[in-house]
C-alpha cells in the first residue's frame, strides 16, 4: 500500500464543485505521506503555512488529473470548508459567500497563510 502510494499517489482536494485530485512529485509525495500519516481527511485550517504553501504551489501549477474509475491511492483528502461566522447565515448570503472557481480557493490559501 505505501509503495503505491508513493509511486502513484494523489492528493484529494474537495471544493464546492466536487473532488479535485494533484499529482505531486515523489518528494511532495513523501511529504504528504507524512502530513497524513494520522488522517485521512485534513481540514484546510489545521495546516502550518508550509504544508499550505505547498498546497498553493501543487494548485498553481495545476498538477490536476482526472480519476474516471479511482484507480490512483488517494494520499489524503483536504477539506476546503467556508469559514464560521458567529451570526445566523441565511442560504442566500451562504451562496454568496462560497464560491467555486479555483481561483477563489487559491486566493483563500493565500490570505491563511
Amino acid at each position: 500500500m505505501w509503495t503505491k502510494k508513493l509511486s502513484a499517489g494523489v492528493l484529494r482536494i474537495l471544493t464546492p464543485l466536487g473532488p479535485r485530485y494533484l499529482k505531486p512529485s515523489l518528494s511532495q509525495r513523501v511529504y504528504l505521506l507524512w502530513v497524513f500519516r494520522h488522517f485521512e481527511k485534513l481540514p484546510l485550517q489545521v495546516l502550518t503555512s508550509r504544508q499550505q504553501r505547498l498546497i498553493r504551489s501543487l494548485w498553481g501549477e495545476q498538477r490536476f488529473v482526472s480519476l474516471v474509475h479511482e484507480e490512483a491511492p488517494i494520499l489524503g483528502t483536504l477539506e476546503r470548508r467556508p469559514p464560521m461566522e458567529e451570526e445566523a447565515v441565511t442560504p442566500s448570503r451562504a451562496s454568496d459567500r462560497v464560491s467555486d472557481s479555483p481561483a477563489a480557493f487559491a486566493t483563500e490559501l493565500q490570505q491563511r497563510s
